[in-house]
């Protein structure tokens, strides 16, 4: 059975290339969600490998989804993938668990890069 991922974003465009980016890599992509209860949800339902994460969605953001998904699951892989590129967003991201941050736009390369840090 292949890896699975979720993708949060509330730009649906960024989710479609994220779908593109993470199937190059061999993951399938399980879920989408526009927000962060979105995302705690599927993630729930699916338990995926993978949670690709935007910092700022409606509604619940993706710092607190990010803290919310750890309480679930304190060994889920999350990758945050924001334009927000403050140096304290960064940290706070991976001082609560984040496995990584990549600044958007993010480049193909990069983002292989960091899937196999993770992986």
């Amino acid at each position: 059975m292949g890896k699975k991922a979720l993708v949060a974003d509330d730009a649906i465009f960024m989710r479609l290339m994220f779908k593109d980016m993470l199937k190059e890599v061999g993951f399938e992509v399980v879920g989408r969600a526009k927000n962060g209860i979105e995302v705690v949800e599927l993630y729930k339902k699916f338990k995926p490998n993978l949670v690709i994460l935007d910092i700022v969605m409606p509604g619940v953001d993706g710092l607190t989804a990010l803290k919310r998904i750890l309480k679930i699951d304190p060994e889920a892989n999350i990758l945050v993938c924001s334009a927000m590129d403050s140096e304290s967003i960064i940290i706070e991201a991976i001082k609560n668990g984040a496995k990584d941050f990549l600044i958007k736009p993010v480049h193909p390369d990069k983002f292989k890069k960091a899937i196999n840090k993770i992986f």
